[in-house]
């Protein structure tokens, strides 16, 4: 009796051991970043043109424009929970995994629903605004049925610290590059159409396409690990969604992406008109862009560096301290002039990669947290519920600027009055860096997880037998 208590002590040590050593190598890492890449071909479409898109090419107002990216993107976060629910329902998981074969089957129509998204049909001013909510309704639930479990597979790839935060530095590469790509192609290759209702839907099937091929690569190079089937107890879900909503470090994350991802998308989705009416450089978002590439190595690298010093939670909130420091800069004395605008906006976009970064190593360090609290572990139903929070903040972000150019008397493709220009100043910088503080204060005082906790709780589950 004693050998055996004895035998399976050394065993679950030993299954520690192997849980936490790094596993990961370069070609596995790159290929998730290379998930995320395609992920960017077609969603930063619609976040970055898709507004003007709306205002300029199909002809609805900003109000309607504004209020399409709100209606979508709440109606998308439900849809997001209840794919993480089918997510984590599954059973009798064949050889293709838990998560990838989301990725393979739901690719080719997420592409084809982003080509829709930018098509202006030559309806009536209703009609205008029925196509632009129904293609970008079902854009989204197709974004939802690959993105839910490309997010989860990260919790099943690995559970050691540093290879997380490496995912999570390989995610951002792809997310932060098919960024830039989107800024330097898009608008100059539709400006080679006279007609540019057919040059964004050509160009941007060229984007979606690439978009399939960094997906195929991602499904290719990856392995699920760590993949725990639920108990087929009747009320599992509701239980897992309940627990969720008691998980103190979850709450804390949501509120801090709320703020910041709001802010991220909110400089996204106003640049266009920042430039174009302010700056007076409608094509400054290539520049803007290729600099925003420019210091985003840098920028990772430096998030390794300060991760593996001070840990995640304070590698995030120096990143978010920088941000709002050299937003506030911005405002207050350089928003105007055009080379200072490009140095202390370059500056800015570095620090914000970092919280950016470490941000998917937190989601995935919620999943033990959650599983050690309340002995269900629910990887679906955490990042749906943790992308529920994300597509509110980009509804904001989307449905704000739509709101706020209409109250600052915006109107299209004239000069704008001094109290427009300002209101754009106010919305470009002055609102992400007020979010950004508030989320400061609220991750500092409240998030619960450090790497060392985690790395306990990691071993507690390892010893209960749960991993």
């Amino acid at each position: 009796m004693g050998d055996t208590v004895e035998t399976r002590e050394k065993q679950r040590v030993q299954s520690l051991n192997n849980i936490q050593k790094s596993t990961l190598g370069f070609k596995e890492k790159l290929s998730y970043g290379f998930g995320d890449l395609g992920n960017g071909m077609m969603f930063d479409m619609g976040q970055i043109y898709l507004m003007m898109f709306f205002t300029d090419i199909l002809g609805i107002s900003a109000f309607y424009g504004g209020l399409v990216f709100l209606v979508a993107k709440i109606f998308d976060a439900f849809v997001d929970t209840g794919v993480g629910t089918i997510v984590d329902s599954r059973t009798n998981i064949g050889p293709k995994g838990k998560f990838r074969p989301f990725i393979l089957y739901g690719t080719v129509p997420l592409a084809i629903l982003t080509v829709l998204s930018f098509t202006a049909p030559n309806f009536s001013d209703t009609g205008k605004v029925i196509w632009a909510f129904a293609t970008y309704l079902m854009f989204n639930a197709a974004y939802s049925v690959v993105n839910i479990p490309y997010g989860s597979l990260s919790a099943a790839m690995t559970m050691n610290a540093d290879d997380r935060t490496q995912l999570s530095v390989f995610r951002n590469l792809g997310s932060q590059s098919a960024l830039f790509i989107a800024g330097i192609v898009v608008v100059p290759m539709v400006s080679q159409f006279d007609n540019h209702a057919i040059g964004y839907p050509v160009v941007v099937a060229g984007m979606a396409i690439l978009g399939v091929i960094f997906h195929l690569v991602c499904y290719k190079g990856v392995k699920e690990r760590h993949v725990i089937e639920r108990p087929k107890e009747k009320g599992v879900n509701k239980k897992a969604f309940f627990n969720l909503v008691k998980n103190e470090a979850f709450a804390v994350l949501a509120i801090f992406t709320l703020l910041t991802i709001m802010s991220m998308f909110l400089v996204q989705s106003t640049q266009l008109y920042y430039f174009k009416y302010v700056l007076d450089k409608p094509n400054l978002v290539g520049l803007v862009s290729t600099l925003n590439f420019i210091v985003l190595l840098p920028a990772l690298f430096a998030t390794t560096f300060i991760s593996k010093k001070l840990g995640k939670k304070y590698t995030a909130l120096i990143g978010i301290a920088g941000f709002v420091i050299f937003e506030v800069l911005n405002f207050l004395f350089f928003g105007e002039n055009y080379v200072m605008f490009l140095v202390m906006n370059t500056i800015a976009q570095f620090f914000l990669v970092i919280p950016n970064t470490v941000v998917w190593a937190f989601i995935a360090d919620v999943v033990e947290y959650g599983q050690w609290k309340f002995r269900l572990r629910s990887e679906g139903i955490t990042y749906s519920s943790y992308s529920f929070t994300r597509k509110v903040s980009q509804a904001l972000a989307g449905f704000v600027p739509g709101l706020a150019l209409t109250f600052i008397g915006y109107q299209p493709n004239v000069d704008q009055s001094a109290g427009t220009i300002f209101g754009l100043k106010v919305l470009f910088f002055a609102v992400p860096a007020v979010a950004c503080t508030i989320a400061f204060i609220i991750f500092f005082i409240w998030y619960p997880l450090t790497d060392k906790r985690h790395k306990q709780i990691v071993k507690e589950l390892a010893l209960r037998e749960e991993i």
